[in-house]
């Protein structure tokens, strides 16, 4: 992945929690999209696993912080470029984590998308990553 511009997503860690992650997702999913709450799923689901090492949790813990935030550096409220910053941040840890990820995580974060999502919509998560993520970023 070429090298972002990316903010200091790793301040924001102490702003995780489950329930601000579950109810920020729940708000915005489908003004967020398919491929944002996908990957922010996935990352939730990954902290689960013992396959994805402390120093990497805590990454994502900084991720998903940032995420539900109020205060990053593109308000979520400003149409359309709102949540860009917050799907680079999502992207860019993605990437780091994608080869640790277990399959029944992606599954999961998958059947979760139901939730929000028409089947139509869902299929667009197929494409997020090949087994190499730097093939085919989102």
């Amino acid at each position: 992945m070429d090298k972002l511009n990316l903010p200091d997503f790793m301040k924001y860690k102490d702003r995780f929690s489950r329930s601000g992650f579950v109810e920020k997702i729940s708000r915005i999913a489908k003004r967020a999209g398919v491929k944002l709450v996908y990957s922010a799923l996935v990352l939730y689901y990954t902290l689960e696993s013992n396959q994805v090492s402390l120093k990497d949790k805590a990454t994502i813990i900084g991720a998903l912080g940032y995420l539900i935030s109020p205060l990053d550096v593109v308000p979520d409220a400003i149409p359309i470029a709102g949540l860009s910053d917050d799907l680079a941040v999502l992207i860019y840890v993605l990437h780091k984590v994608w080869g640790d990820v277990p399959e029944d995580v992606k599954e999961k974060a998958k059947k979760k998308l139901t939730k929000w999502f028409d089947d139509d919509e869902i299929l667009d998560v197929d494409d997020v990553f090949t087994n190499d993520p730097n093939d085919t970023p989102i």
